[in-house]
């Protein structure tokens, strides 16, 4: 069992920047890949960051990339996600992930979500 709370989430304007943070408790961190998903109004939901549970490996969506970096601290049990050069096509509900599998991960079936943060980009 893990628990995921997000955090950092807020209203900022287009071209600003904004740092997502993920806090996992539970079983050992280090043993899960982690990753974003995110879901604006009306839409389904899809993947944004993952990265492996060494860190060592990253994948992105290709509306973010370039634009957004994961990163994890294994020994405070947190992944991060920087968020640069924002656009209002990225408002929506954004999920922190964990699996054992960095497959399940990127292909969109992790095991644990988190219960969201809210980002709002204004034009």
């Amino acid at each position: 069992q893990v628990q995921l709370v997000e955090s950092g989430g807020g209203l900022v304007q287009a071209g600003g920047s904004l740092r997502l943070s993920c806090a996992a408790s539970g079983r050992t961190f280090s043993n899960y890949a982690m990753g974003w998903f995110r879901q604006a109004p009306g839409k389904e939901r899809e993947f944004v960051a993952a990265i492996r549970r060494s860190g060592t490996t990253y994948s992105y969506a290709d509306s973010v990339k370039g634009r957004f970096t994961i990163s994890r601290d294994n020994a405070k049990n947190m992944v991060y996600l920087q968020m640069n050069i924002l656009k209002p096509v990225d408002t929506a509900v954004y999920y922190c992930v964990a699996d054992e599998g960095y497959i399940r991960v990127v292909s969109g079936g992790p095991e644990y979500w988190g219960q969201g943060t809210q980002v709002t980009v204004s034009s």
